[in-house]
């Protein structure tokens, strides 16, 4: 593989077009949206509006002027879209450990006799973190959090699980789940199952409908490019919408809020998922982003997630100097999502060495180099530069200047 032949593919790339829709850094490659996503030129937009016009010069008017109150469902909807969801299943709000105590909590209540929420070991910390203060909050008897190693969640689904509780990508190797096996396997056995999404939503063409999925939760800010702290997404299957009765029950999930009652009654729907007011600002920032995805086929997507991936593989074992790096992710595309993760003693410093020279990419404890690939706005000519910028570093050994090695609060 040589620049001419990825030159080639950026001209063949159906998707080249979109990148002139985000605000991508002059002189940089941005490998870190599986983190942060880039900002979209119309979010930049956005912003602007509702603080100027609809906070500014409308005020409150524009709650109901400028639709604010219904953004939860209009963004919600926008996201069942890109994740395989029928209308009315999909709502924007809060953050993803918030609906993850959310839907844990209700979901302990559907499965009465069934006391164990069921996870991955190697889950994302916040999903588990969730699951142990429900844990400590309700008493072993109520709620017990077991967790196995990925090759261990088939024999594990017994009687005793009211709830499986799995992340779509995992977030540190980038391996899929096969979403639609292991839900029938636990569906078989009386169980729901709650899919973590946030590695996934907007880079991979999810099914939850056709998958039977139970309950879904997903984030605002990576590859659906939402910007910082931007809200979560949430998914309940219609089927259990109207035995689904969540502990946080505020005013914005009420079915009549501005009747003021003082007895509390849920939503019909989605509705009833909502806590507070919703945030208006990142929610519509969050909005904006979304219609670049408009009239964009999810196939492509994948597809072109998987070239940028499969092309820095390639190009890394073509350099000697890279040998030291060991691929954690997997080699088949089936089984890879849209990241890649390598193995270093020193990563982190390697990683600093890295966006020094212009390569955003990230570090994952204790010793994993992150790669992630958003195809919307990265091109095949970035990979070949990433991956000579980190030949160059680690076979000049850059990485051990002493500014690389001081780490900050966020990693």
């Amino acid at each position: 593989m040589n620049i001419r032949d990825v030159l080639q593919l950026d001209q063949s790339d159906p998707l080249a077009n979109r990148r002139g829709q985000f605000i991508v850094p002059d002189k940089t490659v941005y490998l870190d949206g599986n983190s942060l996503g880039c900002l979209p030129v119309v979010s930049r937009q956005r912003a602007q509006e509702v603080i100027d016009q609809q906070w500014g010069q409308d005020l409150i008017t524009s709650w109901n002027r400028h639709g604010w109150i219904d953004l939860p469902v209009t963004v919600g909807e926008k996201i069942a879209g890109l994740i395989g969801a029928a209308a009315g299943q999909t709502i924007c709000c809060d953050s993803i450990s918030v609906n993850l105590f959310k839907i844990l909590s209700a979901a302990l209540v559907m499965r009465p006799g069934r006391n164990v929420i069921l996870s991955q070991r190697n889950n994302f910390p916040t999903d588990l973190y969730m699951a142990q203060g429900l844990q400590a909050l309700l008493g072993k008897d109520t709620c017990e959090l077991h967790l196995v190693d990925d090759d261990e969640i088939a024999p594990q689904l017994t009687d005793r699980v009211a709830v499986l509780m799995l992340s779509h990508v995992n977030f540190r190797t980038g391996r899929i789940s096969d979403m639609q096996r292991i839900t029938e396997q636990a569906h078989h056995q009386g169980i729901l199952v709650l899919w973590d999404l946030a590695h996934s939503a907007g880079v991979y063409p999810v099914e939850l409908d056709q998958c039977q999925v139970d309950f879904a939760v997903g984030c605002g800010y990576k590859y659906l490019n939402g910007g910082p702290g931007a809200p979560a997404f949430a998914y309940i299957a219609k089927r259990h919408q109207y035995t689904f009765l969540q502990p946080l029950s505020g005013w914005m999930g009420h079915k009549a809020p501005f009747e003021f009652d003082i007895e509390y009654l849920p939503a019909d729907g989605m509705s009833r998922l909502l806590v507070g007011t919703p945030p208006v600002i990142s929610m519509s920032v969050l909005d904006a982003a979304l219609d670049v995805f408009n009239d964009i086929d999810m196939k492509q997507v994948r597809e072109k997630s998987l070239g940028l991936s499969s092309l820095f593989m390639r190009l890394v074992e073509q350099h000697e100097e890279l040998a030291e790096l060991i691929c954690i992710s997997p080699a088949n595309d089936v089984e890879r999502g849209s990241q890649l993760a390598y193995r270093h003693p020193h990563a982190f410093a390697i990683c600093q060495a890295l966006i020094a020279h212009g390569v955003v990419a990230d570090f994952r404890a204790p010793d994993i180099l992150r790669a992630g690939f958003s195809p919307l706005y990265l091109r095949y000519a970035d990979i070949w530069h990433s991956v000579e910028t980190l030949a160059q570093i680690m076979r000049q050994e850059l990485w051990r200047d002493e500014r690389y090695q001081q780490r900050s609060k966020v990693t």
